[in-house]
């Protein structure tokens, strides 16, 4: 599914009914299902000693009150009081049981799906907004939780409830009971007109409400952009908009609530009124007894509320229904890049890679973004990958890492084809550093151990003197363990590369990659890793995408991408004489050095 469905699709908020989903969504059920069936056995059992109640008030007025028998009131009022407190502590037991079983069916749901998203290629994220796969992990889970939680038991509740209620008017007076059912047609008709409408209209309002909260997750992401371009009455102006929808939408959804509910009360008010002007004919004709109209009146009135609770019920299974399939979509890609049957553990490399021949595209059916790409690295060698935007350095570190598989060709570590490896085994030997590292929640300490939980503390601090971290450190006030808080927000933008620098190091990778990893350090902290790295790079093979001539010029192979092709490779005295694209980038970026010096020198 692409973005664009991906878009689209969250908009659904109700599908068809779907059998193949609804017995998936059950299998969630199956390691509780004991603990289940003593709820239903409980709900039902409980749902008995309610239906009983209306029958002893009936016998109560009868047999006690009518005819002064204070002996049937005490005896059936302890009765009603004994089936209270027992249907409390069933009532205690059912909400106990069932929100443990509710919260551990989302505790697997949500522990599924994170698990599975961690396997995932990254062919899945590109293209989908990370919003959007927090939905499904949060409010999509929380549908399909509710549903197997709650309404599957209230289904089975309600129903009982309600057919029971039926069997039982209809056992009392089957006239009676037809006569109260007379206006079942009217109340059909103004649920199936109104329902659609109101739940439309709530629909709408958490449509707004997203798009409230989306205003307000860029303009609190973008306020230094939106100051700096004083966009505030602007900002403001579409966030009244976004704003008055909402209030439009939610006051539209409240009135016509308010609108269906007296009217639904008021077709139940009037079959009880028919109930009791027949009832109390029939009452002065000594045909019926006056407690026998109270009981048929009290289970009238409970026959709403089963009716009521169906209809939320209903809207519920259709609303997890375009939950269950948006997760399920997830649930049902399979990672593109996985573990071959015949794949072994990758032995300790020595660092030797060789691209032969290697074409690769992001999509079926778009065109490949590298063409038949050659080349051989022997270990230890620094390899710089130069070129223009887009030309394909960073796909090339992509498929030496397996974030994707080529379309063809081979990409081989030390002779073995990185197919044949082991996922972890193939990048616990490699390292990488990007222009914006990800720094994570927690301390200076936890981000150094990240790719190295079993690194000892001495062997911590010299990755951190390597890169210059210490010098941060020092300033910090509870130096390693100084809290950095969400993505590395205490940080500046280069400390946070220095500590990105000191984690891959202390992971000893047998194979190194930089990707612009000096282009958010300024000239005298790259000058210091630069000075760093010409030991640590020492034994291991080095791949460096940067346009930095100083960063560049050192490498034992420099490789030119242009189009997808390696246009040129060779050291930087063997480009520079041979005077082609790689001369003109280094002359160019000479030339713009040289105009900066002398336009703040004059």
């Amino acid at each position: 599914m692409s973005q664009a469905e991906w878009d689209t699709d969250d908009e659904i908020e109700e599908k068809p009914f779907n059998v193949k989903y609804m017995k998936r969504m059950m299998r969630y059920l199956v390691p509780y299902r004991r603990l289940m069936t003593a709820v239903v056995v409980i709900v039902l059992f409980n749902m008995l000693l309610s239906l009983a109640e209306p029958i002893m008030l009936a016998y109560i007025i009868d047999e006690g009150i009518i005819k002064g028998n204070f002996a049937v009131i005490h005896i059936l009022g302890s009765v009603l009081l004994g089936i209270r407190l027992i249907s409390w502590l069933f009532s205690f037991m059912h909400t106990r049981w069932i929100n443990f079983t509710g919260q551990r069916i989302l505790f697997d749901l949500r522990q599924q799906l994170f698990n599975h998203l961690q396997s995932l290629s990254f062919r899945f994220f590109d293209g989908r907004p990370a919003g959007k796969i927090m939905s499904r992990i949060t409010n999509d889970t929380n549908a399909i939780g509710e549903l197997i939680n709650g309404g599957l038991i209230t289904m089975v509740m309600e129903t009982t409830h309600l057919l029971g209620i039926v069997v039982i008017l209809f056992w009392m007076d089957w006239q009676l009971a037809l006569l109260s059912f007379t206006m079942l047609p009217l109340l059909y008709w103004i649920i199936a007109k109104l329902r659609p409408k109101i739940e439309g209209s709530w629909s709408r309002s958490r449509a707004t409400m997203s798009a409230i909260n989306g205003n307000l997750n860029e303009t609190i992401q973008g306020i230094r952009v939106i100051q700096a371009f004083s966009r505030g009455r602007i900002n403001n102006e579409k966030f009244n908009g976004i704003n008055t929808r909402n209030k439009e939408a939610f006051m539209k959804a409240v009135t016509l609530e308010s609108t269906v509910y007296p009217l639904v009360e008021m077709i139940g008010m009037i079959g009880t009124c028919i109930v009791v002007w027949y009832g109390a004919v029939r009452v002065m004709e000594e045909a019926l007894t006056l407690g026998f109209i109270m009981a048929f009146i009290n289970y009238l009135w409970r026959f709403w509320g089963p009716l009521s609770a169906l209809s939320k019920v209903y809207s519920q299974l259709l609303s997890a229904m375009a939950s269950a399939e948006r997760i399920f979509e997830i649930l049902d890609t399979e990672p593109e890049v996985t573990n071959s049957s015949k794949a072994r553990e990758l032995p300790t490399i020595r660092g030797e890679v060789v691209f032969d021949n290697v074409s690769f595209r992001y999509e079926p059916n778009k065109p490949d973004v590298l063409h038949n790409v050659s080349f051989r690295v022997q270990p230890g060698q620094r390899v710089a990958l130069v070129g223009p935007t887009g030309a394909g350095k960073s796909t090339i570190v992509n498929l030496l890492m397996r974030f994707y598989d080529a379309t063809g060709g081979t990409v081989r570590i030390d002779g073995m084809d990185v197919k044949e490896a082991t996922l972890e085994s193939l990048r616990k030997q490699m390292g990488i550093v990007l222009q914006d590292s990800f720094i994570f929640a927690g301390t200076v300490e936890d981000n150094l151990r990240y790719g190295n939980e079993g690194a000892t503390d001495e062997q911590l601090v010299k990755a951190g003197e390597s890169v210059r971290l210490d010098r941060v450190v020092a300033q910090l006030s509870h130096g390693y363990r100084t809290e950095v808080e969400e993505r590395g927000s205490k940080l500046s933008v280069g400390q946070r590369q220095l500590l990105a620098f000191g984690r891959v190091l202390l992971s000893d990778p047998r194979i190194l990659i930089l990707d612009e990893a000096t282009s958010s350090v300024d000239t005298e902290t790259e000058q210091h890793i630069q000075e760093a790295l010409q030991t640590l790079l020492a034994g291991r093979t080095a791949f460096i995408i940067a346009h930095r001539l100083s960063t560049i010029k050192d490498a034992d192979l420099i490789l030119v991408v242009e189009n997808g092709r390696i246009a040129e490779q060779g050291s930087h005295e063997q480009l520079m004489e041979k005077g082609g694209i790689y001369a003109n980038l280094v002359l160019t970026q000479l030339s713009m050095q040289e105009s900066v010096i002398l336009q703040t020198s004059t």
